[in-house]
């Protein structure tokens, strides 16, 4: 499929385009600060002359280390606009991975908020406070146009899971996304649309989030909450008037169980991350019949979405199909010798065309292996995953050809995972799996053989890997065994190890039952729901217990549906404990009805 014709200076320059043409038009509002086209290239041209006066110039890398806001919408336009790229970092992630981030992709400048650049432990000299009275008022003029003429320079440098044990920098390059954002053949969106900005930035889903919106003429509305609920996303796209916006498939499965009035709102749904359910898919599309539902899948390494399918009731008769490639993506599915396979016969997805990635940042033998040239194709990146064409070239996914993972939208090599265990000093061996993959409760499951003399407990583990990794790579599960079967082969048997059922290293203490107070009951019976089995002690820890944040979504509705609180994830989460959690409805429960008797 031919490349998608933009002007030279792609994004940026179709921003700065509709900020002259309609300076008035919404482009970006948090719900607390609403900037118009030419506010928001003002105030980006502004930071961007801050940070050239910082030495930030074209190839400098800046980071990103802000909650998601009006502000940070204003600092990717500007690092931009400065000539450099930006590496979005995770205020969730631990200080040492984000400090490792910072130091591979040579980081110059860190933009981010007060609270959590200090938190990173970064020298103030190499870091700029994004401050929102520096934003523009309705006075601000306009911005000129910006100077970025190398489509080929990198644009954004995204993080993902390393087989190797160190995270990959995918190097994202401007005309990767001006031919996403851009693509006619893709989602329509145009002036009067609003998306919904909800996705970490880090996730390549923000990169369809932000910049198809705004270079179409749109607008961005940011969700304000760190970890929006259920019931959070719904209000946003209700006060905000969303009628498109993006949702991982696990997160749409449980939306469509509970009906969420979100769909009622939405003219277009963009869905993607793993396999989709049919029958999720049909209940959606019965219930809300205007609603354009969208398949979409694609790696960070072929910029977010490669595929797209428009969803009908007749594709629901069986696995939905991911669709064909669009805005300039081509695919071609190969066999072991590179060579094309018969329509109907599976294969492994190569991916290429316009929006590949330029390769592994640092790691030239990793994107020669990834990154290849194939004779009649040109240059293709090779995804690993298996999928059949249809005689109209449509393609349906048959999962993965190594033991790569997709838990929850994250896509997840076990082996960064497995490195990072084997660092520990009571851990000899180790694997990681899913059990029960492609469900909507998937649980990545670590099975651990101890060094001679230890049996570690499953806390120790935990903390260990929290430590290193992102919250999304600690396993849930875990056991002990004394060896890891292995195939006839001598490889570590993943499929025998899924089917097995984990049991949580080290004994627990024995402690005493304790009757839990009414509050801790609630709790507990929220927990057990979400869980799939009885909760009955106070000091029960979530993630412990095997939860994990869509888990906790939907703990935290229904304690807003049966007690009338509303407690955010973050609170959830830094108060794990059913006594924790108890305690926090009871505070929430005081501040709403007032102390007892008063």
């Amino acid at each position: 499929m031919p490349a998608t014709t933009t002007a030279p200076a792609g994004v940026p320059g179709l921003i700065a385009r509709h900020a002259e043409q309609h300076p008035h038009t919404l482009a970006v509002s948090d719900g607390s600060t609403v900037l118009t086209y030419r506010q928001l290239c003002s105030a980006a041209a502004g930071l961007a002359a801050e940070m050239a006066a910082r030495g930030v110039g074209p190839g400098s890398a800046v980071g990103l280390l802000a909650a998601r806001s009006t502000r940070l919408v204003v600092a990717q336009l500007a690092i931009w606009w400065a000539g450099g790229h930006g590496v979005p970092l995770d205020p969730a992630y631990p200080r040492p991975r984000t400090a490792a981030m910072i130091e591979d992709a040579g980081v110059l400048l860190t933009l981010g908020d007060k609270a959590l650049l200090a938190g990173a432990g970064l020298p103030q000299e190499r870091t700029l406070v994004l401050d929102d009275t520096a934003l523009p008022g309705e006075a601000a003029t306009g911005a000129p146009h910006p100077s970025i003429d190398t489509p080929e320079a990198i644009a954004l440098v995204l993080y993902t899971s390393g087989s190797t044990g160190r995270p990959k920098g995918v190097e994202v390059p401007h005309r990767a996304i001006t031919a996403l954002v851009t693509a006619p053949d893709a989602v329509a969106l145009g002036p009067g649309d609003r998306m919904l900005y909800h996705s970490p930035a880090t996730f390549d889903a923000s990169t369809f989030e932000v910049w198809a919106p705004l270079a179409s003429g749109a607008a961005v509305m940011v969700s304000p909450a760190d970890r929006p609920t259920p019931e959070e996303l719904a209000r946003d796209v209700e006060r905000f008037g969303v009628t498109t916006t993006f949702l991982t498939t696990a997160l749409f499965h449980q939306l469509a169980v509970r009906q969420s009035r979100l769909f009622g709102v939405l003219r277009t749904l963009v869905v993607g991350g793993e396999a989709l359910s049919a029958e999720h898919a049909r209940t959606v599309l019965r219930a809300f019949p205007w609603l354009d539902l969208l398949n979409a899948y694609g790696p960070t390494e072929a910029t977010t979405f490669t595929t797209l399918h428009r969803l009908r009731e007749a594709d629901c008769e069986g696995p939905p199909p991911i669709g064909r490639p669009f805005g300039g993506a081509s695919a071609a599915v190969l066999d072991e010798r590179q060579a094309p396979v018969a329509p109907g016969a599976r294969g492994e997805l190569w991916i290429g065309g316009t929006r590949l990635a330029l390769g592994y940042l640092g790691q030239p033998e990793l994107t020669a292996d990834r990154f290849r040239e194939i004779p009649g194709h040109g240059r293709m990146y090779r995804s690993g995953d298996l999928v059949t064409a249809r005689p109209d070239g449509t393609l349906d996914f048959h999962g993965r050809a190594d033991h790569q993972v997709k838990v929850r939208g994250f896509r997840i090599e076990p082996d960064e995972i497995e490195h990072a265990l084997r660092l520990h000093p009571e851990i000899a061996e180790a694997c990681v799996v899913v059990r029960r993959a492609g469900q909507d409760d998937a649980e990545l499951t670590a099975f651990v053989v101890p060094t001679e003399g230890h049996r570690p407990a499953g806390a120790a583990l935990r903390a260990h890997l929290a430590d290193r990794l992102p919250a999304h790579l600690v396993p849930t599960a875990w056991t002990v065994l004394t060896a890891l079967p292995l195939t006839d082969v001598g490889k570590v048997d993943r499929r025998a190890l899924a089917a097995l059922d984990p049991q949580a290293p080290g004994e627990r203490p024995q402690v005493p039952a304790v009757a839990l107070t009414p509050l801790q009951e609630a709790v507990a019976e929220a927990w057990a729901r979400a869980l799939g089995r009885p909760v009955e002690r106070a000091d029960a820890d979530f993630l412990a217990e095997g939860g994990h944040s869509l888990m906790a979504m939907w703990v935290v509705d229904d304690l807003r549906e049966d007690l009338g609180v509303e407690l955010s994830l973050a609170d959830f989460f830094s108060h794990p404990t059913v006594a924790g959690q108890a305690a926090l409805v009871e505070r929430s429960l005081l501040a709403l009805h007032g102390e007892a008797g008063a």
